[in-house]
């Protein structure tokens, strides 16, 4: 058995290119950075980033194109793919690997929970204006299992 699956959690570092194919299919092209984090033998923190390249078909694509731009979070399920051309220039044969995306996702938005960020900043500066902050009080009885309903 053979596989070949990738997923990518990252930060887009350039905004979305859509495009279309001659059969009117669009296709969004996009790069994704994701980093790692380790010790080497020293002891020392490193820290490395990699940039993947996507690309993306149909619905999806005029969706990333639409609502994603740089430095936004994204989800990316996929394949990967290695294609080639000559280049018209010099004569000689390029390669390019990409991921193929099958499933795409999108990340938090930046200042807050989901709604727009003018809205967010407004609800917060009240909040610390009034010095009230919302908070989940929770029962101080345990919680029997049975009387969950699934």
């Amino acid at each position: 058995m053979y596989l070949n699956k990738v997923i990518l959690i990252g930060n887009l570092t350039r905004d979305p290119e859509l495009r279309s194919l001659p059969s009117g299919i669009k296709v969004c092209s996009f790069s994704i950075a994701t980093n790692r984090v380790w010790k080497d033998k020293n002891g020392s923190r490193q820290e490395a980033a990699d940039y993947h390249n996507v690309v993306v078909f149909g619905r999806q694509a005029e969706n990333v194109a639409q609502y994603m731009k740089k430095g936004n979070s994204m989800l990316v399920e996929g394949r990967m793919q290695t294609r080639s051309w000559e280049d018209k220039q010099s004569g000689e044969k390029k390669y390019r690997t990409e991921v193929i995306a099958d499933r795409t996702q999108f990340g938090p938005k930046g200042g807050g929970g989901g709604g727009s960020a003018g809205a967010s900043q407004g609800a917060k500066g009240k909040q610390e204006e009034s010095g009230e902050v919302d908070s989940i009080e929770y029962p101080e009885e345990d919680i029997n299992p049975e009387d969950i309903p699934f």
